[in-house]
């Protein structure tokens, strides 16, 4: 009988003790940051075996990094928000996203323990994928071949994935690779081929210093939405830029997944981020000047759709010559943004 899962809307679960998970599932599980190239190879090939044997596919991710959990101090460097991870899996076919809340309980559980009292009583998995290097349970000390054991205990088939790489590349697509990509190099071309999808960032335009607007092109001051949302290195970049609060049809596309869900036309636009060393700034910001627009920003949500960096942050011998610079940058974006 043909599973009546398949084919519908993604339902997102987040708390397991308020569901009655009745139908048999197949399902990955990690925390997905970025749901790059290899994420997607794990879902796909997921959701692709789930329907022979007609079970629902399920991806069970984690509602933080497992870390902001033991350090208050660390700040995680994200590729994605929830709310994009979500919508990026869901764009994957997936029948069942189940966000787990990482409290102290479950990172006491033991990879059986956790297999037993949640993915087979709770969540009614029959088959379970993991990655090639995925772990999970108290102190992640158990491996592949101790998940296949458990498996087989308690009627869960356990079969791992492969890796992905890129033949052009020397490292192996993870998202570690690619925050180093996007915070110390600024290689969006590279980082986007890993991701399979544009990186992006959103923020709320506040006031600033009117410095662009002196020197013939303004910007919207941008601060981040999420705090933990990863920053690409300092430099100029080209970006489609997109006001949330919009409602017109996007005419713009340069990825029309990732950008279409904002509902605000997708404009051609450069991007500065960093210091604004010739004006001996100190503090770092995101200074977006959209092309040929003329309105009034304050208080909106911008989202950025990094394209390409143009070049790296430095300091002009004076304002002057950082106009001729920046009159360089505009036409070099728009060779590729148009």
């Amino acid at each position: 009988m043909e599973n009546k899962y398949l084919c519908t809307p993604m339902e997102i679960i987040r708390n397991i003790e308020k569901t009655r998970m009745v139908v048999k599932c197949a399902a990955t599980i990690g925390v997905f940051d970025g749901v790059h190239a290899g994420h997607r190879q794990v879902i796909k090939h997921l959701v692709a075996t789930a329907r022979f044997p007609h079970l629902a596919s399920m991806v069970i991710t984690f509602d933080r990094q497992p870390r902001q959990l033991f350090d208050p101090e660390f700040r995680p460097q994200l590729l994605t928000t929830q709310e994009e991870k979500e919508r990026e899996i869901e764009r994957l076919g997936v029948d069942f996203l189940v966000v787990l809340p990482f409290t102290k309980e479950m990172a006491q559980l033991s990879a059986r323990d956790f297999m037993a009292q949640i993915l087979k009583e709770k969540l009614n998995v029959k088959s379970l994928q993991i990655g090639y290097d995925n772990r999970f349970g108290r102190d992640r000390t158990e491996g592949f071949d101790d998940y296949v054991r458990y498996g087989q205990e308690l009627g869960i088939n356990v079969y791992q994935g492969i890796k992905l790489s890129f033949q052009d590349y020397d490292f192996a697509v993870c998202s570690s690779n690619i925050r180093s990509l996007l915070a110390d190099d600024g290689d969006i071309e590279t980082a986007t081929v890993m991701l399979e999808h544009p990186y992006q960032l959103s923020g709320k335009v506040m006031p600033g210093e009117h410095i662009g607007h002196q020197l013939g092109f303004p910007t919207a001051n941008l601060q981040p939405d999420d705090p933990f949302k990863l920053i690409p290195a300092s430099g100029v970049y080209a970006v489609w830029a997109q006001v949330a609060d919009q409602t017109t049809p996007s005419r713009r596309l340069l990825h029309e997944d990732a950008i279409a869900y904002s509902g605000g036309e997708a404009l051609p636009a450069m991007m500065n981020i960093g210091t604004r060393p010739t004006f001996d700034g100190r503090n770092r910001t995101l200074e977006v000047n959209i092309f040929d627009f003329d309105g009034d920003l304050y208080g909106q949500t911008v989202i950025i759709t990094f394209v390409a960096r143009l070049r790296e942050e430095r300091k002009f011998e004076s304002p002057e010559a950082l106009m001729a610079q920046l009159k360089e940058d505009q036409e070099q974006a728009k060779t590729i943004l148009l």
